[in-house]
């Protein structure tokens, strides 16, 4: 199944974590592993944005737009391509049904509160909240580009491109490794600083975390607009990892910008 949307005012929270605290992998998954301060470190991240007019090209008049959020780990898959496994998606109450049904993916209901930077870009500072039994609230403002604590990744250029270019993202849901191939295709960048108010949804994904880690950030942008395709791969029965990944709760058919 290929579908079509715009991702509209797309924020890339980064952190980096060490690799003892990361959950195994599903194979043929691994993990893209850096050195810094004597020890591996991995990487997660956040995005945040508003998908517009979803829809199949076929039925180019059934579209959708709605909030989410998904939370992601940077991979490498069994061919070595660079790759993102999704331990979280959220959208709204009413598009979970739909995902579920439509996309054949788990998808959790959560309640979201995001501003529109792009038609704002004179404001001192945006917040973006999702809550569900947690929250996350994230409050950013532009900055010059920098990065915090974490493995260096080269220029800001380099930075950007390491998150952004991965075509082939995967997520675990009932013992199966599903895929997902989408386009990558440029998009202006707007370098942000970012404060942390809460960050309950992401660190009861991955407990071994220290809760410091979440206060300090490796980097952050927003993507004002990302257009962009997707196509649904077919599952593979997998081994469920021993330490491992929490539920596949809320993996969406579309949570996937590059």
């Amino acid at each position: 199944m290929q579908l079509s949307t715009l991702a509209r005012d797309c924020l890339y929270v980064n952190w980096a974590l060490p690799r003892a605290a990361a959950p195994e992998l599903p194979p043929p998954l691994r993990y893209e592993t850096h050195g810094w301060h004597d020890q591996e470190w991995v990487f997660a991240s956040v995005l945040l944005f508003r998908l517009s007019g979803l829809h199949l090209p076929s039925m180019p008049l059934a579209r959708f737009s709605y909030p989410q959020m998904n939370l992601r780990l940077y991979v490498l898959d069994g061919r070595g391509m660079p790759s993102v496994l999704f331990l979280r998606t959220l959208v709204p109450f009413w598009v979970a049904p739909m995902s579920r049904l439509l996309g054949r993916q788990p998808a959790t209901g959560a309640a979201f509160s995001y501003p529109s930077p792009s038609a704002a870009p004179e404001a001192e500072c945006w917040t973006w909240t999702i809550r569900r039994r947690r929250r996350l609230e994230i409050r950013g403002r532009m900055a010059s580009p920098g990065s915090g604590p974490g493995p260096r990744l080269g220029s800001w250029e380099a930075t950007v491109e390491y998150f952004r270019n991965r075509r082939r993202g995967y997520a675990v849901w009932d013992s199966r490794l599903r895929s997902i191939t989408t386009s990558n295709v440029a998009a202006a960048i707007w370098p942000l600083a970012v404060e942390i108010g809460e960050a309950g949804l992401v660190s009861e994904c991955l407990a071994d975390v220290a809760a410091e880690v979440w206060q300090a950030p490796h980097s952050a942008w927003l993507c004002p607009e990302i257009p962009f395709r997707f196509e649904l791969g077919k599952p593979i029965r997998l081994p469920v990892p021993a330490r491992g990944l929490p539920a596949a709760e809320g993996l969406s058919s579309s949570a996937y910008p590059p």
